[in-house]
C-alpha cells in the first residue's frame, strides 16, 4: 500500500472534528464560492447544494473571480464569497479572496492550514485538519472541505456518514477487476449536485493514472459525446434519486453500445449501493472515485505519489 492508498483509506477519522465544528452564518444575497483544481470542483457541489437549499449561489474559478468578476455576476454589491484551499496558498484562490475585500466583499476561507495566506486575508476561516501523510493528490482533504462546504449551505450530514462512505469504498474496491481497469476511454457522469462531483472524480482519474477523461451532465451525453462509445468505454454514472429512472434507461443504452458502467447509486455492471439520498451523498460516493483513480494507477504501474507535472501548492511566480 503506497502513500496515496493509505491517506484514502485511514481518511475517515479525521472526518469527525469537521462534522461539530461550528459554522459561521452566511447573510448576504448571493454566495459565490471559489477555488481552483479540485477545491473548485468542490466548490461546485456546495454552491448547488447552496441552490437547492433555497441560497443563491455560483461556483466560479479562484483565478476567474479575481479578474473579472463581472463575467459572472452583473452585480455584486450584496455577495458573500466563500474560498476552498487545501493549502491556503494557491494563487489565483489567495488573490480572489484579496479582490473581493478590496470590493468591499465579506470573505470565509475553508482550508487545511491554519497559518496560511489564505487564513490570513480571510475574514472568517473554517480550519479542517487532514491526514499528515497526505501528498499531491488531494484526498482526505478534499473529502474535508467538501464536508464542511456542505454543512455550510445547511445540508444536515448524517453522523454515520464517514462509516457509510467507507462501505461505498470497499464495495467499488472488491469489484474493480482486470475487466474495468483495462479500459481506456473513461467518461463520469453526474447532473445537479452530483456534476461537481463528477469532474472532481474525473480529475483523479486524469492526474493520478495519467488517462484521458470525460465529464458530462448525463442526459447530455446523449447530444454528441455517445459517439464514441464502445467496447473498450468505462462510464461512471453518478445517479440523483430524482431522475435515477432516466439514468438507468441510459445505462441499458450505454452498455448495449458496448461500455462497461459503474453505477454508484443506480444499476450498472458494477453496482455501489448507497444509503443516503440527500446532498450528503456526495461525501458517501467521493473516496470511492478517489480510490478507483488509485486503483488504475496502480494497475497501468504509475506511481501516484508523483503525478507527472504536478505539485502539491500551485503557485504562480
Amino acid at each position: 500500500m503506497n502513500v496515496t492508498e493509505r491517506v484514502i483509506v485511514e481518511q475517515f477519522p479525521f472526518w469527525s472534528a469537521a462534522l461539530t465544528q461550528p459554522l459561521p452564518t452566511l447573510n448576504a444575497a448571493t454566495i459565490v464560492v471559489v477555488g481552483c483544481g479540485t477545491s473548485y470542483y468542490l466548490a461546485q457541489v456546495v454552491a448547488s447544494a447552496l441552490n437547492l437549499n433555497g441560497r443563491r449561489a455560483i461556483a466560479v474559478p479562484g483565478g476567474e473571480w479575481a479578474r473579472r468578476p463581472e463575467a459572472y455576476l452583473a452585480d455584486t454589491t450584496d455577495v458573500q464569497v466563500i474560498a476552498l484551499s487545501r493549502s491556503g496558498e494557491s494563487t489565483e484562490t489567495v488573490q480572489a479572496v484579496q479582490a473581493s475585500r478590496v470590493r468591499g466583499l465579506k470573505t470565509l476561507g475553508i482550508t487545511c492550514e491554519s497559518a496560511s495566506s489564505l487564513a490570513t486575508c480571510s475574514d472568517e476561516v473554517l480550519f479542517a485538519p487532514t491526514h499528515a501523510m497526505e501528498g499531491i493528490v488531494m484526498s482526505s482533504s478534499a473529502s474535508l472541505m467538501l464536508l464542511l462546504g456542505l454543512r455550510l449551505a445547511g445540508v444536515k450530514v448524517d453522523a454515520d456518514i464517514a462509516a457509510q462512505a467507507e462501505l461505498a469504498l470497499q464495495s467499488l474496491d472488491r469489484q474493480l477487476t482486470d475487466t474495468p481497469l483495462s479500459r481506456t476511454h473513461f467518461v463520469y457522469l453526474g447532473g445537479g449536485a452530483y456534476y461537481g462531483l463528477a469532474s472532481e472524480g474525473a480529475l483523479k482519474l486524469q492526474e493520478m493514472s495519467l488517462t484521458y477523461t470525460q465529464v458530462f451532465h448525463p442526459m447530455e451525453y446523449r447530444h454528441g459525446p455517445i459517439s464514441l462509445v464502445d467496447d473498450a468505454t468505462c462510464v461512471v454514472l453518478i445517479y440523483s434519486p430524482q431522475t435515477r429512472d432516466e439514468e438507468a434507461k441510459l445505462y441499458t443504452e450505454l452498455k448495449d453500445k458496448g461500455a462497461l458502467v459503474i453505477g454508484f447509486g443506480g444499476p450498472g455492471d458494477l453496482y455501489v449501493d448507497l444509503v443516503q439520498t440527500g446532498l450528503d451523498r456526495s461525501l458517501e460516493i467521493l473516496p470511492a472515485l478517489q480510490l478507483f483513480g488509485e486503483r488504475l494507477a496502480q494497475y497501468k504501474k504509475l506511481d501516484s505519489t508523483a503525478p507527472r507535472h504536478l505539485t502539491k501548492v500551485v503557485r504562480l511566480s
